[in-house]
């Protein structure tokens, strides 16, 4: 797993983005994997899910030519189905130089077994540039496949990573984004009971965006890697409760 973070979601596409970042010069085909469990399901700064433990897995196929396929899923493990995500994406990457690369990928957003989830099921498009495994730029337009609201929306997010002495790792991440819904005026998610599903809350107050971050140290041994996120959310969303949990966990395994 290549050390590439991205900001977009903790955990579930920075597990993602992490397999589906090529190295600089693929040789062959390869297929690739992950499964970990975190505390908790963010996107883009909001909760996703309760502070709950929950199981993720990804697998990902590359190919030499810059192809890159690849599924993603996770549920809570308390109560399987509830809050879940699952991810599919199709990418291509460009080595511009010998330390930037370009990818340029499509992935859609299900959550299957969510019925106040469904209606932000969405595509999106997105654009990276990736200097080594230390710096990452991304720029996405999302569209909602559902319901009668299909205007895009966007969000762009810068990513750091730097590894130090002893497997350890630093990394910080900044990302600014557009609600989802402009005309309904829904924000992000609430808790609908402890372990239950998250319902999605209606802002009386909206704003055209909003900004979110993380700190994070990580551990890595072999195919193994703990990983402790200091997240960051917009006071005003911290304020009406949609904001994730000021802290993440993430120990995962790659194959």
């Amino acid at each position: 797993m290549t050390a590439t973070h991205l900001l977009r979601s903790l955990p579930l596409a920075a597990l993602s983005a992490a397999l589906f970042t090529a190295p600089l010069h693929a040789q062959s085909n390869t297929l690739s994997g992950a499964v970990a469990v975190s505390s908790q399901l963010i996107d883009r700064g909001l909760a996703v899910s309760p502070v709950t433990p929950i199981l993720q897995g990804n697998v990902t196929w590359t190919s030499a030519s810059g192809w890159m396929l690849g599924l993603s899923a996770a549920t809570e493990t308390r109560s399987p189905g509830h809050g879940s995500e699952a991810m599919a994406q199709v990418a291509h990457y460009w080595s511009l130089t010998d330390d930037w690369r370009m990818q340029a990928g499509v992935v859609y957003y299900g959550y299957p077994g969510n019925p106040e989830g469904r209606p932000f099921d969405r595509v999106e498009t997105g654009l990276n540039w990736m200097y080594r495994d230390v710096l990452s730029i991304g720029l996405a337009a999302i569209t909602l496949t559902h319901g009668s609201d299909h205007s895009p929306t966007g969000a762009a997010d810068v990513d750091f990573h730097w590894p130090l002495p002893q497997n350890f790792a630093v990394s910080a991440g900044l990302g600014v984004a557009q609600p989802l819904t402009r005309s309904g005026g829904y924000w992000g998610y609430v808790s609908g009971g402890a372990y239950n599903w998250y319902a999605y809350h209606r802002s009386e107050r909206m704003r055209s965006y909003y900004g979110y971050g993380h700190v994070g140290l990580s551990w890595g041994y072999e195919s193994w890697r703990v990983e402790l996120d200091r997240v960051f959310t917009d006071p005003d969303i911290r304020r009406q409760g949609s904001a994730a949990a000021p802290w993440v966990a993430t120990i995962s395994w790659a194959f």
